[in-house]
C-alpha cells in the first residue's frame, strides 16, 4: 500500500471470496466502488459535513486522480489494489481494497478502513459511524456488491 492512506492508523478490515479471477473482478471493483456514493443524496451528505471531495470527476473508469461524493482515487493498481482516500471536518480516512489471487478462478476481496477521528467532533463521528456497525454494514455491503457484479 502507498500514499497518505498506509499512515492512517487501522479500523477493520473485511473480505470475501469471489469465484472469479482477479482481472475479471477489477473492473467489477471499480464498477462498485463508485456506485457506493451515488446520486444526489450523497453529493449534499458529502458537502454538509465538508468533504474535500463533493462531485464526481476526473478518469472514468476509475483512476489515480479520479473522484466522487467523498474519496478520490490515490492508488488504483490493477488488478491488485484500489486505495480510495478522503477528509471531512470530523474524519481523515482510506478505504484499500485488495485482490488476492487464491488461484483456480478465485480471488480474495479485501476492504481494509484506516482512519482517523481528531477532537471531540471526531469522536462523536466516529461513535456514531463505527460504534454503530453502520460502517460494518455499509463495506460487507460494497464488498458483497463486488463479488455479485464479478460472479454475473
Amino acid at each position: 500500500m502507498s500514499g497518505n492512506a498506509a499512515l492512517l492508523p487501522f479500523v477493520d478490515e473485511h473480505a470475501t471470496v469471489v469465484s472469479a479471477p482477479p482481472q475479471d473482478v477489477w473492473p467489477a471493483l471499480l464498477r462498485a466502488a463508485e456506485s457506493m456514493t451515488r446520486g444526489a443524496a450523497a453529493a449534499r451528505f458529502a458537502r454538509l459535513v465538508g468533504c474535500a471531495d463533493s462531485a464526481a470527476s476526473g478518469p472514468r473508469p476509475l483512476a489515480a486522480g479520479s473522484a466522487f461524493p467523498g474519496f478520490h482515487v490515490e492508488t488504483a493498481t490493477a488488478p491488485a489494489e484500489l486505495a480510495l482516500a478522503g477528509r471531512h471536518r470530523f474524519s481523515t480516512y482510506a478505504l484499500i481494497f485488495h485482490l488476492d489471487d487464491l488461484g483456480d478462478g478465485r480471488t480474495r476481496v479485501r476492504a481494509e478502513t484506516r482512519a482517523e477521528f481528531p477532537g471531540l467532533k471526531g469522536r462523536i463521528y466516529r461513535a456514531l459511524v463505527i460504534g454503530t456497525r453502520m460502517h460494518v454494514l455499509v463495506t460487507n455491503r460494497i464488498v458483497g456488491s463486488v463479488k455479485r457484479r464479478a460472479e454475473r
